[in-house]
């Protein structure tokens, strides 16, 4: 079962597991993804498409969970952030629960988030983070960490055979054209010739993983051996200023779009890089896909798309 599968990386998620000849139930209440995502494979006789909210258990016969639901941009999860709390931590017992139940194996793709605008560069697992519990943000921030805490106690207090992974911001075709990532933003504002939103001076860093990648990790840390519970964080260690991606969006689109300068949102933070030591040990993962060719993959997309 793959929660929020209908998403952008739940729906690579999908691909991947029905190409491994899993059977595949995609659970996706569509808040913030499309069904257009997963329409090539409603005619497979492995996948499954079920229309239900996580906040709400599932009653369902599976052996592993990814649990991936809940909106994941700041456009999505600030538009009812009460919901979103409500799906990190109602989502999560209900997933859990299902697999106490089931005694399936599960997986939680939580979040570089948790480490808020961090103090320690690069950010490692055993980092605590630095997080405004109260700010616009902590809805997703907080809720992920609360995740991670209920995934913990289930671990400790009925010996569920758990797995969690922080993921690093992610791209590649799939990713919603208004989801306001600065991926997605870039290169939509490149192809259409308008200016790219910059926000202060362009100076704050981001590490850009393409989406096969971290499917590569996803599958790799559930098939890990139960010892490995995680966290590990999963993402590319290479580390780009805001500044410089619009520079290559705009090259790779050859765009004469200029750039429009706008205040820094609140508690945006200003590094963000992740020690992948953990993952390179325990799973023998690291990512292979540099940021111009998962680039151009993803540009390719969104001509079609905007076609």
């Amino acid at each position: 079962m793959v929660t929020g599968g209908a998403g952008f990386i739940g729906s690579h998620l999908c691909d991947r597991l029905i190409d491994l000849g899993h059977d595949v139930l995609c659970v996706d209440n569509f808040y913030s993804s499309t069904k257009s995502n997963v329409a090539h494979l409603l005619g497979h006789p492995r996948f499954e498409l079920m229309r239900h909210d996580v906040t709400f258990p599932l009653y369902v016969e599976v052996d592993e969970i990814y649990h991936l639901a809940c909106p994941a941009s700041p456009i999505h999860y600030q538009r009812d952030p009460v919901q979103t709390t409500k799906t990190a931590v109602h989502g999560s017992i209900n997933a859990l629960g299902l697999a106490k139940r089931t005694k399936a194996r599960i997986l939680l793709t939580s979040t570089s988030e948790v480490y808020g605008d961090p103090e320690v560069h690069p950010q490692t697992e055993d980092y605590w983070g630095r997080v405004n519990p109260i700010g616009p943000r902590a809805c997703y921030d907080e809720g992920k960490r609360a995740a991670e805490t209920l995934f913990f106690d289930y671990w400790r207090q009925h010996e569920l055979e758990i797995k969690v992974v922080r993921l690093f911001n992610t791209y590649g075709p799939r990713m919603h054209p208004q989801d306001g990532r600065v991926v997605s933003n870039f290169v939509v504002s490149a192809l259409n010739g308008e200016p790219l939103t910059v926000y202060g001076d362009g100076a704050q860093t981001r590490s850009f993983c393409y989406v096969d990648d971290i499917i590569d990790g996803l599958v790799t840390m559930m098939e890990s051996p139960r010892e490995v519970t995680g966290p590990i964080n999963l993402g590319n260690p290479g580390e780009f200023t805001i500044r410089e991606l619009a520079d290559l969006v705009v090259e790779l689109t050859g765009s004469a779009s200029g750039l429009d300068r706008r205040p820094l949102p609140v508690d945006d933070p200003t590094r963000r890089q992740p020690d992948i030591t953990r993952a390179r040990e325990s799973l023998g993962w690291a990512p292979t896909v540099e940021l111009r060719e998962g680039l151009e993959r993803t540009i390719e997309h969104f001509r079609t798309v905007l076609a």
